[in-house]
């Protein structure tokens, strides 16, 4: 009696109906599992399980439709971010990204790591401004990190950032801080083989151990038992590669084959590359810089 009087309430949510249908309906029967039911009873047990079925369906296409959308979304702001990073769009790559700040994504971590290098690098920018950018930078590498250590982007941008870092905090730091600089930037380079950039940076840290002065040479042998060592053939190397993967990439890859082309005392090849770089046409304002060393360079090459 309860069971009946529990079926009928339900079907009067589920089913409203005058008292002439429900009639109608009483005099059909229908068969369940084998059973006869009532129509009454029996439109409840073949409907519950399609109404159920019908409610997860339609909350899986739900999830499924809120994950693409979101993927969709995520997706849309990267290409936004790439477009302005290419463009030389400095200022508006850093505000699109900064609303993404808290984000536990390493692809949106590692870029506004980069944009807060980047516009620390900007000339108008204040001195204290630079250097919290160059904080913030690291913060952001740090997390991108946290979040995917397979990503290579987050371990290169990482080592730039730490290594920005160290020129706020003195030369022990800095060279404290350089193996584990060129770790991770191998890394990146192992996850990544074709990334003309972790080759150019692995290029860079060669050329900068291969020139250190003999006073910071000192320190080193006071921090590492072996303290870094490079050649600028090491160094031309990197370079070299970088510019096969990717040629034209960087308009600091051809400074850089230049420099290390007069280090090396090959002045054929040095002005070659630094007429290279000087002719890059800048879109941003490390090429604006970059332009001005290479005149500066082909100056005295010339002279």
């Amino acid at each position: 009696m309860a069971t009946t009087s529990f079926l009928r309430s339900v079907n009067r949510v589920f089913f409203p109906m005058g008292r002439t249908a429900r009639s109608a309906r009483l005099k059909r029967s229908l068969t369940v599992r084998g059973q006869t039911a009532t129509a009454e009873g029996g439109l409840w047990l073949l409907s519950v399980p399609a109404v159920c079925y019908l409610g997860g369906e339609l909350y899986q296409r739900f999830r499924r439709a809120a994950t693409v959308h979101a993927l969709s979304q995520v997706e849309e702001v990267l290409e936004q971010a790439d477009y302005l990073y290419s463009s030389g769009e400095t200022e508006k790559l850093h505000q699109l990204l900064l609303q993404y700040k808290s984000s536990d994504d390493a692809e949106f971590l590692w870029r506004l790591a980069r944009a807060c290098r980047d516009l620390s690098l900007m000339s108008h920018v204040e001195v204290d401004q630079k250097k919290k950018l160059t904080y913030e930078a690291l913060e952001y590498a740090t997390r991108a990190l946290e979040r995917n250590d397979a990503c290579f982007a987050a371990h290169k941008w990482y080592a730039v950032c730490l290594s920005d870092v160290g020129d706020y905090e003195g030369v022990k730091v800095k060279i404290g801080n350089s193996y584990i600089i060129r770790e991770h930037l191998e890394r990146a380079v192992k996850l990544n083989p074709k990334d003309a950039t972790s080759l150019h940076i692995l290029g860079y840290w060669c050329f900068a151990f291969a020139e250190l002065p003999w006073y910071q040479r000192k320190v080193a042998a006071m921090i590492f038992a072996s303290p870094p060592t490079a050649t600028f053939e090491e160094a031309l190397a990197f370079f070299q590669q970088a510019e096969e993967v990717d040629p034209n990439f960087y308009s600091k890859n051809l400074l850089m084959m230049g420099k290390t082309y007069m280090m090396m005392k090959d002045n054929g090849n040095a002005l070659a590359w630094l007429t290279r770089a000087r002719d890059y046409a800048p879109h941003t304002e490390e090429d604006k810089q970059v332009h001005k060393e290479a005149v500066d360079l082909l100056k005295k090459l010339n002279a």
